[in-house]
């Protein structure tokens, strides 16, 4: 189309005119702004509910970490006819002498009953420390020892799992003379 003298502007798109054509596509910067002010306040709600989160799911990997290790010794008493023992650990040969689980622990066929790791008793699991500086205490035991039968005499006991929020996310972990284990949270009272 070219231009006649009828409408001299046909055909041609002149530049800040306003027309359709001519416009640049974008946001403003007031749009820009409540765009940041509205991701702003979801990040101050979303980011203590989201650690909250990982850090219960935390302890509940460390607690069923612990009933899995328990269990597994049962079993495995059971399945050998010997004794197995799960112990505080102080290294990966070697089992702590205190009722602080921080550093993990140890499953191992017992077969003296001291519940000390002896030449050639054989070490089944060794569980590495807690993750980002919770604690594991028993009240009283350094270690469980689980007979032929699958019963543990005189080892029952509670384990307290804690991390720095204290006492209101702790998982109270409730060790039978049976062998079997209850789970409480916010009952345990945190070192």
């Amino acid at each position: 189309m070219h231009p006649s003298p009828q409408n001299p502007g046909a055909g041609s798109i002149t530049p800040g005119t306003g027309s359709p054509a001519s416009r640049v596509g974008g946001f403003t910067m007031i749009e820009l702004l409540i765009t940041i002010v509205v991701a702003a306040i979801l990040m101050t709600v979303a980011i203590p509910s989201f650690l909250d989160f990982v850090r219960n799911n935390r302890l509940t990997a460390q607690a069923n970490d612990l009933v899995l290790g328990l269990t597994y010794a049962r079993s495995e008493a059971v399945k050998r006819g010997v004794r197995v023992t799960v112990c505080s650990r102080q290294n990966d040969t070697t089992c702590a002498a205190s009722a602080t689980w921080d550093d993990g622990w140890l499953v191992f066929v017992d077969t003296d009953g001291d519940g000390a790791v002896d030449t050639g008793e054989v070490i089944l699991r060794v569980r590495a420390p807690l993750e980002s500086g919770n604690t594991l205490r028993a009240a009283n035991l350094r270690r469980v020892t689980f007979q032929s039968t699958g019963f543990n005499p005189g080892f029952a006991d509670t384990f307290r799992l804690c991390d720095a929020r204290g006492t209101g996310s702790a998982r109270q972990l409730v060790l039978s003379l049976q062998g079997r284990m209850t789970t409480t949270t916010g009952t345990a009272q945190c070192p």
